[in-house]
């Protein structure tokens, strides 16, 4: 008996065969992805080029009528005159900023993930309402509660100290509503397994629960790290002296109602940039993930 061979139906997402032309508009699409993600990338990069350019050139090149793509002369000088100046301690502002990033984003996450793993794991009839309180702290504005914190921290004798840089911004309703989420949906199986062999709450979380979620652990870091390291408002208030500046108010100092010390100010952006930078370069992978592992469910 004949067979009846019927013919192939491709189907939407299968794979084009090898030597298979594919139509002009699908060419052209593709060549106009292409352009819009280069002109997105130059975009992107013009900041970036305008910093180094500048923090490379001397004054008058910089304010000159006629534009230069680099100028003739690159002043290296300029990354050693910034360290120099003893009007802005800028060495000790990019310390300050580091203590204050690398421990504030430490303490958050300890603070943050304890919060969230207790109010999705450990059962207790005010989990819901206290998870509903910390979201209601998310809707108050921070200028609303910017002087009482300030006068907390003044009473305590923490202005102008990493203290006070540092401990009123440790626990985050966010970061806790985040680790919440997240641990909702992380796998009951692994807790499970280790409450058969005699752990409980606490040595699950550091042991079984922790070790599984690195991934979401480094996107919340990497977000609240660039968070506290631009941090502007709250370090110029509390920093009076200079020994206590941050990096984003040195910045500021270079721009005055008298001067305005234009090459030093591209060359403090240039090197206060630079952490974030390769914080992104490292860990921009985690951040797309750590948002979409947070499921957003209940």
């Amino acid at each position: 008996m004949a067979t009846t061979t019927l013919p192939a139906v491709r189907t939407t997402g299968t794979p084009v065969p090898i030597g298979h032309r594919r139509g002009p508009m699908a060419a052209v699409a593709t060549i106009a992805r292409w352009v819009a993600l280069l002109i997105t990338t130059v975009v992107f990069l013009v900041p970036f080029y305008l910093i180094v350019r500048n923090a490379l050139s001397s004054d008058t090149d910089i304010t000159a009528p006629g534009w230069t793509v680099f100028p003739t002369t690159l002043h290296w000088e300029n990354i050693a005159e910034l360290f120099n100046d003893n009007e802005v301690p800028m060495a000790r502002a990019l310390w300050n900023s580091a203590v204050v990033g690398v421990v504030g984003t430490g303490g958050q996450l300890l603070l943050a993930a304890m919060a969230g793993y207790g109010l999705a794991r450990i059962p207790h009839r005010a989990s819901n309402k206290i998870f509903y309180l910390i979201v209601a702290t998310l809707m108050i504005p921070a200028a609303v509660t910017f002087i009482p914190s300030f006068v907390l921290v003044s009473s305590l004798g923490w202005v102008s100290s990493l203290r006070g840089l540092i401990i009123p911004g440790l626990f985050s309703g966010f970061a806790a509503f985040l680790f919440r989420q997240y641990f909702i949906n992380f796998p009951k199986e692994l807790e499970e397994a280790a409450r058969v062999d005699g752990l409980g709450y606490w040595r699950t979380f550091w042991l079984i629960v922790v070790p599984n979620s690195l991934p979401f652990f480094a996107a919340i870091a990497a977000i609240t790290f660039i968070a506290n390291w631009n941090a502007f408002l709250w370090p110029l208030v509390i920093g009076q002296d200079s020994s206590s500046w941050t990096v984003q108010v040195a910045l500021s100092t270079f721009i005055t109602a008298q001067t305005i010390n234009i090459h030093e100010l591209f060359v403090a952006a240039a090197v206060s940039i630079l952490p974030l930078v390769l914080i992104f370069v490292f860990l921009q992978r985690y951040l797309v993930q750590g948002v979409t592992e947070t499921g957003i469910k209940g």
